[in-house]
């Protein structure tokens, strides 16, 4: 019997290479400072996991007769075509779940250090080497406890933004397409439509999936209702705030903050303006960058991937082998 041909597009940890490597032919690119040449690697695959977000098209699909899994590490899953995965009845797997709390710390963490200006903070005393006396009116920021959060999108991270969030004494609002009736009872949180939530929030969290009715959704109109107190806190995808708009609402006052793990594009251009603002904090992308999380989506996606090989059922699936239910 063959053994199975697998391409990773990003390094993982060795553990879990080693023992992808026992079951399968193993191709791994072996850097992230260039973008793995996926069209390429393709079409004598049986395997593919994907480890970042390049594009995986119907094109590539139609190149990769062989192709029986797609296995993500990462929940989102939008950089591959998924119709194009359902109509060749690839399987598609991905980590949901694991990675939820870490996301949620990443959130805090950004949100924290935008309302209390550490990153000045730190440039003012390390790197400009500014701080000679004691100024009690340098660097003010604003208060996180007693505040009003508004969580836009309220899935499994936006319910562990949301506890952290009463660790606070904050008050919570959350927008979601469904409402959750039984969190907002556990929780004692509240329902409220976007509008009116981006009016009254001083912080506004994302953690919305990216489609077509998410992107874009943070642009001129939102920023407009928004307090100039509020501070916005991006780490759901980029495309779900207008940049444009973004940059006007911050270097004209119309928000006080913003911070971002997440950009459009995926990584920013060096020569954006958004990068020349003091009032704004971008992060590479390190929602779920921790030890621990990223060792169990590396062996969730394993797990996917030989499923997926055998034909059998993805126990991470968002689709399963054709004739699989």
């Amino acid at each position: 019997m063959a053994v199975p041909k697998v391409f990773i597009t990003r390094p993982i940890p060795e553990p879990v290479l080693v023992q992808i490597q026992a079951e399968c032919d193993v191709d791994m690119w072996h850097t992230s400072a260039i973008l793995p040449p996926i069209a390429e690697k393709i079409p004598p695959l049986d395997g593919l996991m994907t480890y970042g977000h390049e594009p995986v098209t119907a094109q590539m699909f139609d190149t990769s007769p062989n192709l029986k899994v797609v296995s993500v590490v990462g929940v989102g899953y939008d950089h591959v075509d998924e119709d194009a995965v359902r109509e060749r009845g690839i399987a598609l797997g991905h980590t949901p779940g694991v990675l939820s709390d870490t996301t949620a710390d990443m959130t805090w963490a950004l949100l924290l250090a935008a309302a209390r200006n550490v990153v000045p903070a730190y440039n003012h005393v390390q790197v400009n080497k500014q701080w000679h006396y004691y100024d009690p009116n340098i660097l003010w920021g604003y208060d996180v406890h007693h505040a009003t959060i508004g969580i836009v999108g309220m899935g499994r991270i936006g319910y562990a933004v949301a506890k952290r969030a009463l660790a606070f004494d904050m008050k919570v609002l959350y927008y979601k397409r469904e409402r959750r009736p039984d969190w907002e009872e556990e929780l004692g949180i509240e329902y409220a439509e976007l509008e009116h939530l981006l009016k009254v929030s001083d912080f506004v969290t994302l953690h919305v999936p990216l489609t077509e009715e998410t992107t874009h959704m943070i642009g001129k109109d939102e920023f407009e209702l928004m307090k100039p107190t509020a501070i916005l806190v991006n780490i759901a995808r980029g495309p779900a705030v207008d940049h444009e708009a973004l940059y006007e609402a911050l270097s004209e006052g119309q928000i006080a903050g913003a911070a971002l793990d997440v950009t459009e594009p995926e990584p920013i251009n060096t020569d954006h303006p958004l990068l020349d603002l003091d009032n704004l904090l971008i992060a590479p992308h390190l929602g779920s960058a921790t030890i621990q999380t990223r060792m169990k989506m590396v062996t969730m996606a394993m797990e996917n991937l030989f499923a997926g090989l055998k034909g059998e059922r993805l126990p991470y699936g968002v689709l399963q082998p054709r004739g699989v239910s």
